[in-house]
């Protein structure tokens, strides 16, 4: 197995034979260029060729355990494939295509080193976010479930990592410059991870607030008022005051940037006074989605909607069913945004809420009173005051530090992913 696999590469010295030998592998794997490279410029030597060889074999077993079997033919040719292409996917990013600096990095490391660098940019690639709307991404640590997804990216091309990569660098700084304005703005991550917005929501949210002399996100009412206020000023004034935070890192900067263009798009209709700021909100659920502001959960979930009966029916999602119903009480309860479904996470966040701001079920109860329909109150109030009686002290218990108990609680009786 040591001779073949370099044979079943076409990496054995004796192919060296002339710098047109060079091109040749021009088209294959990158790790393959490097290493010809290395060999034709003697930056690797048969001592070094010789330890790859022997190392090649047990990371082909130790990668076909990982992802299968290393009982399997098929499985350790797969495995063969994997261990070229993390380390060429490794040499690539790091040398940014150099021949010479892959070489090196050959000449200095191991062959299962750079193999499992490969590995370790790949785990680190899966576990960033995806989307910028903060209650659709993970906790950032790799694991058992994240293997799959390992598997398929250990055999992809260089520009699909590089494009997967960007793509998701420019969601990261997204989501930290969100919670950068945000914190500045007095909301902490746990109450993003609550309250779940768009990340570039928060952030085009915050440029229009730095433009007053508040400090605070705001929430319905000061936002309309905001937006008012703009709408006494000439545009072009607007529109030059709208700036970057000055002390916002460098690094957040061009997320920042980019949210600044779009609210410059945006400022023809936020400040054209033929609508009122309600009305336009209303009739642009496009535009709506573009801002945040603070929800109260003794209002109505969607403001531009006056009926009692469609109110209730948007914030239910159509779901009646108790563990639905408990969900929505226990957020009301707790001073957040009413939610019929909770993810792990955001359940999480809510537990820690409870603790630190308190559950006043007063509200809950109050909410039903003014917004469930009138035929099913009696029975919503029954089923509330059961829960709470249950449940209570387990949501608010400082003996549960891992949130073991609660969550187990919330998990058997609302609705959790």
């Amino acid at each position: 197995m040591t001779a073949s696999f370099f044979h079943v590469n076409g990496c054995m010295p004796k192919t060296v034979s002339s710098p047109g030998a060079v091109s040749h592998f021009d088209e294959r794997a990158f790790f393959e260029k490097a290493l010809h490279y290395g060999i034709g410029h003697g930056l690797i030597n048969p001592a070094k060729l010789d330890a790859m060889s022997q190392e090649a074999p047990k990371g082909m077993v130790q990668i076909a355990r990982y992802f299968g079997s290393e009982f399997l033919r098929p499985e350790l040719e797969k495995a063969r494939e994997r261990l070229v292409n993390l380390v060429s996917l490794h040499l690539q990013h790091e040398s940014q295509g150099d021949l010479r600096v892959a070489a090196e990095l050959l000449h200095d490391h191991s062959l299962l080193s750079r193999s499992k660098a490969g590995s370790d940019m790949l785990k680190a690639l899966i576990v960033m976010p995806q989307s910028s709307h903060f209650g659709m991404n993970e906790p950032s640590v790799f694991g058992d479930r994240h293997i799959a997804l390992l598997a398929r990216w250990s055999l992809a091309s260089y520009p699909e990592l590089l494009a997967e990569l960007t793509a998701r660098q420019q969601v990261t700084q997204t989501v930290q410059c969100a919670l950068w304005l945000a914190e500045y703005l007095g909301l902490s991550a746990d109450d993003l991870q609550t309250l779940e917005p768009d990340a570039e929501a928060v952030i085009r949210t915050a440029l229009l607030v730095s433009m007053t002399n508040r400090k605070e996100l705001p929430d319905w009412s000061r936002f309309e008022k905001l937006i008012q206020m703009l709408r006494r000023k000439v545009p072009t004034v607007v529109a030059s005051a709208l700036t970057v935070p000055r002390g916002l890192p460098q690094a957040l900067r061009a997320a920042a940037e980019s949210a600044r263009q779009s609210v410059l798009a945006d400022l023809p209709r936020l400040l054209d006074a033929r609508f009122t700021v309600r009305k336009l909100f209303d009739q642009s659920p496009a535009l709506r989605e573009h801002y945040f502001w603070l929800e109260d959960a003794l209002d109505d979930v969607d403001r531009f909607d006056r009926s009692r009966s469609a109110a209730w029916d948007k914030i239910t999602q159509g779901h009646d069913d108790d563990s639905s119903l408990l969900t929505l009480l226990v957020c009301i309860a707790a001073g957040v945004p009413p939610k019929t479904l909770l993810t792990g996470k955001a359940a999480a966040s809510l537990v820690r809420k409870i603790r630190k701001s308190g559950f006043d079920p007063a509200l809950a109860s109050a909410y039903i009173q003014a917004h469930a329909p009138q035929q099913h109150q009696d029975d919503y109030l029954k089923l509330w005051q059961d829960f709470v009686a249950e449940s209570q002290s387990a949501l608010q218990s400082d003996r549960d530090p891992h949130l073991t108990d609660a969550l187990a609680l919330l998990r058997r009786d609302c609705s959790v992913l």
